[in-house]
């Protein structure tokens, strides 16, 4: 059989060197034991590492010409060739609700997406590994006070630790990307309560990231009503002079805290005068 033509509508960048295939590969032995699932293994120069180990191991492929290509070379798969859409998976049925390691070569245009559908399902997926975009490992793995620091940066590391593991140049693609990848690894921490609302904790995040060069006290006027905007006291706290790439994680849960107190507080205020 022919090799697959790589498709751009669906950000197909296959890797050619067999080498760091091999090291991607072994990352997930940091998380040994329980199964693997790769998404988007492309012709398997990843999968043929990853199936040699000794765990249960399923990949899901959403380009019908690689499933065909996967089926024809990859016998010992057999009925783990899942052919879909993994952001519109239920990830419970994956393994029979058992935990798994999330692993493989991610398309950059859903990158993003695969990590949000990871942190909805993070107590069934304990480790993260794979290649993305270096601009965006860079930001999952940023500190603040670091321009890269942003949602993905406080959002994943609430529950994971991050680890920046190598940088891969474009020539080792089919076709080459315009820009370097690199190689990450997520293992969930010890954080099983953030300390706060979780919705509220994301909403906030986006909110103040999405303005991210102004002090909080501008950005965090589009989460209260118009009609019943934050108080004096609010605003005029200590907190509200800083800008978004200033706060620790610990310092989001705590602002979180404070806006629902606020909101509550509105809230309330709202019903007084309504029952009056």
């Amino acid at each position: 059989m022919k090799q697959v033509r790589p498709k751009k509508n669906l950000g197909q960048h296959f890797l050619t060197d067999l080498n760091i295939a091999k090291q991607i590969a072994d990352t997930v032995d940091a998380c040994p034991e329980i199964p693997v699932l790769e998404v988007g293994p492309g012709m398997g120069v990843m999968t043929q590492y990853l199936v040699e180990k000794p765990r249960p191991f399923k990949v899901v492929e959403i380009d019908r010409e690689s499933v065909a290509y996967l089926q024809e070379h990859f016998p010992r798969l057999h009925n783990n060739i899942i052919g879909g859409d993994f952001l519109r998976m239920d990830l419970q049925e994956i393994f029979d609700g058992q935990q798994f390691v999330l692993t493989g070569n991610y398309p950059y245009d859903i990158s993003s997406q695969i990590f949000f559908k990871m942190l909805d399902n993070k107590d069934l997926i304990p480790c993260c590994t794979g290649m993305i975009q270096r601009e965006v490992a860079l930001r999952m793995a940023s500190q603040p006070g670091n321009k890269q620091y942003g949602i993905l940066s406080v959002l994943i590391q609430a529950w994971y630790h991050v680890e920046y593991l190598f940088t891969v140049e474009p020539g080792v693609f089919n076709p080459p990307p315009k820009v370097k990848s690199a190689v990450i690894r997520m293992t969930r921490n010890d954080v099983t309560d953030l300390g706060c609302d979780e919705q509220l904790f994301r909403r906030v995040v986006k909110t103040v990231f999405n303005q991210r060069r102004k002090m909080l006290r501008v950005s965090l006027r589009q989460i209260f009503n118009g009609d019943h905007p934050a108080s004096q006291a609010f605003l005029e706290d200590s907190m509200m002079t800083r800008r978004p790439e200033q706060l620790s994680i610990a310092e989001f849960v705590e602002l979180t805290n404070k806006v629902e107190k606020e909101l509550f507080t509105n809230t309330k205020q709202v019903c007084s005068h309504t029952i009056g």
